[in-house]
């Protein structure tokens, strides 16, 4: 990494960019699933279908019967017992291809079967078939039970999903170029672990399949095209989640004992830690699991990963974890208010449900600040980004990118950028990066030769019709000039806002940023109730993460406040019973 201390170096105007092609999904160790298919695919023996047996109950299908179709809600694992079955990936412009055939011994299933997701294949009985079936809640009871068995079921459901993200099936995306609206569907897929294809209408204008939609008004791109046919113009997140069958529901009159809002790693590690130990559990959070840390590229300091772990990852096996215990997990759907003068309390959600539970944990965590920059809103998703996805990296391949920030996050964009860009300018306010920034990472920028920094240096202004084409900044270095610079892609990673709006309504004390005070903060009193040290100033009502004044912002801290609340809730509604005894 370079030390810049002039203009930065001239550079062709780039060119159009090219729209990102599907993305695999998870990273390694999942991938070279060819070399896995005997993990996706085992057969169990007699005896260890003799021991499952309790978990589930016989059905018999005849040839030619369709034991699921795709979108069907999800029985969960079918066992077969006799005859044989072929699984089938089919999208919404009626292509079909053949996955694999099960005989005796081997099992339909993937992870969406752990909570009786819409099924994403089709399977059909190719001989008279006897099955064992096990419902949902039965799997995730066996995977407890049986914990050896459980490991195989559990690795062969994961490597299943793996493979049909890339395999590409699911809905399709219909867009043009690199459509902000496109680009954020495709990361909503992308973080939420489910398969889809894109189709670039511009590049395949020839595609024989899209000759009726090809032709039709801007304003319906991007379109989705759902496995059942239908077809969705321009449809925000919410309504692809319908689309999917992915919008959650709640049990009516089912109080839970404790509701997480957030799925990042804090909320993740609260809910594998109460639905392990008993409590029922309800995860809510508007868009996908990992919050801002399943935005990074890889992080390489967290316990235990000595080769590093991305962040969606690490989100991945935590949320499949979560389920395995029996938590809900209710993604996406978003928390509008927080009702705590009632018993119990009540979570009221966008669409206007109310779910009642006993506590709450607020781990909302933090988003990055929108930085004070004229026209920034007009290139938001058009040139300028909060996070660095193989979406966006796909998108500045061979191209300049400048990154602003100085903290860890920015840290790991920048290495990851660095891999697919022509080079990568690091704008800072401050004289460098130690303050802010951990060691490893410093080293591995500075052992970059295509990363610049620019110190003491801020973005004055962007320009550009339709995508952004130019950035104007300033460096103390260079004086009072400012200097403008052909720049597509801009990446804003410049410290982070609490996510604490929605709880206007219940009161909970929050320091002068907004972030919520917990513990002696919240009580005022070193000794009323001195062991709820992540209490907020409501009783019932916790926070950890990102999002609690005082925290040490790393994931490593927020999984260990995950795990700690846990013990708190536990003391809490003991006293509660207690108090209603």
């Amino acid at each position: 990494m370079t030390q810049a201390t002039s203009e930065l170096d001239a550079h062709p105007e780039t060119s159009q960019a090219q729209p990102p092609e599907p993305v695999a999904g998870l990273d390694a160790p999942y991938s070279m699933l060819e070399s896995r298919s005997h993990q996706m695919f085992p057969t169990l023996t007699p005896a260890e279908i003799d021991r499952i047996r309790r978990f589930g109950a016989i059905h018999t299908w005849k040839a030619g019967e369709f034991l699921f179709r795709i979108g069907d809600a999800g029985r969960g694992m079918h066992v077969i017992l006799s005859g044989r079955a072929r699984v089938d990936q089919r999208d919404g412009l009626g292509h079909s291809s053949a996955i694999t055939e099960e005989g005796p011994g081997q099992f339909l299933a993937e992870v969406g079967q752990l909570t009786g997701k819409p099924a994403l294949v089709d399977a059909v009985a190719l001989q008279d078939c006897t099955v064992l079936v096990i419902p949902p809640a039965s799997l995730r009871a066996l995977l407890v039970a049986e914990a050896d068995l459980g490991e195989r079921i559990m690795r062969a459901l994961i490597l299943r999903r793996v493979g049909l993200i890339e395999r590409g099936g699911g809905p399709i995306l219909v867009g043009k170029g690199t459509q902000p609206l496109l680009l954020a569907l495709q990361a909503f897929l992308r973080r939420n672990g489910h398969p889809y294809r894109v189709i670039d209408i511009d590049a395949e204008p020839d595609c024989s399949c899209l000759l009726d939609i090809s032709h039709a008004p801007q304003s319906d791109f991007p379109m989705v095209i759902c496995p059942d046919g239908s077809v969705l113009r321009a449809p925000d997140e919410g309504q692809l989640a319908s689309c999917l069958g992915l919008v959650p529901e709640f049990a009516r009159d089912h109080v839970y004992d404790v509701i997480v809002v957030g799925a990042g790693p804090a909320g993740l590690a609260t809910a594998v830690y109460a639905a392990s130990e008993g409590l029922s559990v309800a995860v809510i959070d508007c868009r996908s699991p990992g919050g801002q840390a399943g935005a990074s590229a890889r992080i390489e300091n967290y316990l235990g990963f000595p080769t590093g772990i991305s962040g969606q990852a690490l989100a991945g096996r935590a949320y499949v974890q979560a389920l395995k215990f029996g938590a809900h997990l209710a993604i996406p759907l978003e928390a509008r208010a927080l009702h705590c003068g009632n018993d119990p309390i009540e979570i009221e959600l966008s669409d206007g449900r109310k779910v009642p539970t006993r506590t709450v944990v607020i781990a909302s965590g933090a988003q990055y600040r929108r930085a004070d920059i004229e026209s920034l809103d007009k290139y938001e998703g058009r040139g300028v980004y909060y996070w660095a996805s193989p979406v966006e990296a796909k998108l500045c391949k061979d191209e300049h990118a400048m990154l602003v920030g100085g903290g860890n996050s920015a840290g790991q964009a920048a290495v990851f950028l660095a891999s697919h860009a022509a080079e990568v300018h690091i704008l800072v306010r401050g004289a460098g990066l130690e303050a802010t920034m951990s060691r490893y990472l410093i080293d591995r920028l500075r052992s970059l030769p295509n990363v610049r920094l620019h110190t003491h240096a801020q973005i004055t202004a962007m320009e550009g019709e339709g995508w952004l084409s130019t950035v104007r900044y300033k460096e103390r270095e260079l004086g009072d000039q400012c200097v403008a610079v052909p720049m597509r892609h801009v990446f804003l990673f410049i410290g982070a806002a609490p996510n604490t709006d929605w709880l206007r309504s219940c009161n909970v004390e929050t320091d002068n940023k907004g972030f919520i005070l917990t513990g002696y903060d919240a009580h005022h009193s070193c000794t009323e109730r001195a062991d709820y040290t992540l209490e907020t100033s409501v009783p019932g009502v916790f926070a950890i993460g990102d999002v609690r004044s005082g925290s040490t912002k790393r994931v490593a801290a927020a999984v260990g406040e995950g795990a700690a609340v846990v013990a708190q809730i536990h003391s809490y509604l003991a006293n509660l019973e207690a108090a209603r005894a």
